[in-house]
């Protein structure tokens, strides 16, 4: 059985009557809108998924980006900076 929870939140005349236009708009009733927009706006927060980061490793794997040893690598930027 699933539980559900009731979120108040305090706003103006003007502010609600806003997200009731908006919910209108889409077609959804308020609290269907609200949780939609809820949910967007904290998936938008958590960041890439796993999918996606596996997905940019791939692309950048076949990039043939140059490699080769820690050290020598930084020693190289160092002398190029005039560090060195």
């Amino acid at each position: 059985m699933s539980m559900s929870t009731r979120l108040q939140i305090v706003m103006s005349d003007a502010e609600a009557a806003s997200l009731r236009q908006a919910a209108r708009r889409a077609g959804l009733t308020v609290s269907e809108w609200a949780r939609r927009t809820l949910r967007a706006a904290r998936d938008a927060q958590a960041g890439p998924s796993p999918e996606s980061r596996l997905d940019a490793l791939d692309r950048a794997l076949t990039c043939n980006h140059p490699t080769g040893d820690v050290d020598e690598m930084l020693a190289e930027i160092e002398r190029g900076r005039g560090l060195r």
